[in-house]
């Protein structure tokens, strides 16, 4: 459709990766971004609105005020809410799932529950509303578990514990301490899975599905894959641990079983499905399932889509994904997350910062996650500020290229890691 309004609805790294792609497509005429960042404001044909992304109620006055043609949902908090319900009373085509299809992302118990009933592979794991039971059962296990949140938390709420110490303290801060809120009113105490860790991601329509080039992601904070869990500290693509018979295997037995599911049971699954997925000795086992782009997966897998992402996304909202032929580059794909002081422990001061005009100019994409505008100036506003994505022939020349681009970025506290891709790049270059 020429001439198509859609409005993005979020603010992050994700967001910008999204609304840059949906830009560059000639169907669509304009973007609104709901509240967006600067990165986004700066998009060509694009605008932001400052309507945060968890007031449903000014999103659909917005939607139906600009007579939107597709809202594409960002984050996770607004789809649990059911804002993609709230749309479909008014005829306006989302790209994203309803709330009760959401619920796999908004409550851990109620994706592993739906997981083990429908045969897929998992760990095995107990949920507790109480600290008594969890840490008797606790005291049972051998191996120390996997301590998460039920609910949403931001990416923060998974305690790897390496002790039965650390999971003991986990349990208590969730629990009786209130760490995580009401998304901590109940807490799952999870097998550890041992094997790489690997992003897929589907583009899904109810029915149908099609997986993207699946990103590898680093999720701890320090070099070697060291340090507490984060939101993502980057990502890249190609990965030594897939290939197209991984891919096959996991659409046999996670995604089409899950959608089938899904869809017998009323509520059929529209938009990203991601699945974190666990390479163990037994075959993948699904870690978690997120109900949007991951991020910063989003920022590598994006830019190597050769196809109109808008094409893509209205197909998916009207369950016509058949219909649709998706390309991607050949190119491998390197993103860098820069973080601010304190990451993920505390927020910093706003920070000048210097740099991106150079980055771009090398060649990379900067996208914008944790930052804003003050006097004139793009400021680092916390978290994760920035990813630094670049594409280049080979994993070697992607990496050199987005740490390069991120040498040239500067502000105070950043923070980032130097690892990113470097490893596998050398040894499977």
């Amino acid at each position: 459709m020429a001439g198509a309004t859609v409005l993005v609805v979020g603010g992050g790294g994700r967001e910008h990766a999204i609304v840059w792609a949906l830009a560059k497509s000639p169907s669509v005429a304009q973007v609104i971004v709901a509240p967006g960042n600067p990165g986004t404001a700066a998009e060509a044909g694009c605008r932001n609105v400052a309507i945060q992304a968890t007031d449903i109620s000014a999103l659909i006055a917005l939607a139906v005020a600009e007579s939107v043609d597709l809202v594409v949902v960002g984050p996770e908090d607004p789809l649990v809410l059911g804002l993609v319900d709230r749309l479909a009373e008014r005829k306006i085509a989302a790209f994203g799932p309803s709330a009760a299809a959401a619920q796999l992302e908004g409550s851990k118990s109620h994706c592993k529950e739906f997981l083990l009933r429908n045969d897929i592979p998992t760990g095995r794991s107990r949920s507790f509303t109480e600290s008594a039971g969890a840490l008797a059962y606790l005291a049972e296990l051998v191996v120390p578990p996997v301590v998460k949140a039920d609910g949403l938390a931001a990416g923060k709420g998974v305690i790897v514990a390496e002790t039965h110490h650390e999971a003991d303290v986990a349990i208590r801060e969730i629990l009786d301490e209130g760490r995580f809120g009401d998304a901590g009113a109940e807490v799952l105490l999870e097998e550890r899975l041992h094997g790489p860790e690997v992003s897929v991601l589907a583009f899904c329509d109810g029915e149908q599905f099609h997986i993207m080039p699946a990103a590898q992601d680093h999720k701890r904070l320090g070099i070697g894959d060291d340090g507490p869990n984060t939101g993502g500290m980057g990502a890249f693509f190609p990965s030594p641990v897939t290939d197209d018979q991984l891919l096959a295997d996991v659409a046999t037995t996670v995604f089409a079983p899950t959608l089938a599911a899904l869809a017998s049971e009323g509520r059929p699954y529209r938009g990203v499905l991601y699945a974190g997925i666990m390479l163990t000795t037994e075959g993948p086992k699904v870690i978690e399932y997120n109900c949007r782009f991951g991020d910063p997966e989003t920022e590598v897998v994006l830019p190597l889509l050769g196809s109109d992402l808008y094409e893509i996304l209205m197909a998916c909202a009207t369950g016509s994904l058949d219909d649709v032929d998706i390309q991607w580059s050949s190119d491998a794909a390197v993103t860098v997350v820069m973080a601010s002081r304190g990451y993920p422990f505390s927020r910093s001061e706003p920070a000048p910062i210097a740099g991106i005009d150079a980055a771009v100019a090398s060649g990379c994409m900067v996208f914008h996650a944790g930052t804003a505008t003050s006097a004139g100036e793009v400021v680092a506003a916390g978290g994760r500020v920035l990813a630094v994505t670049a594409l280049r022939p080979t994993l070697v020349a992607a990496a050199d290229a987005a740490h390069e681009g991120v040498a040239l970025i500067s502000f105070d506290g950043a923070q980032h890691r130097a690892d990113i891709a470097r490893a596998t790049a050398e040894a499977h270059p």
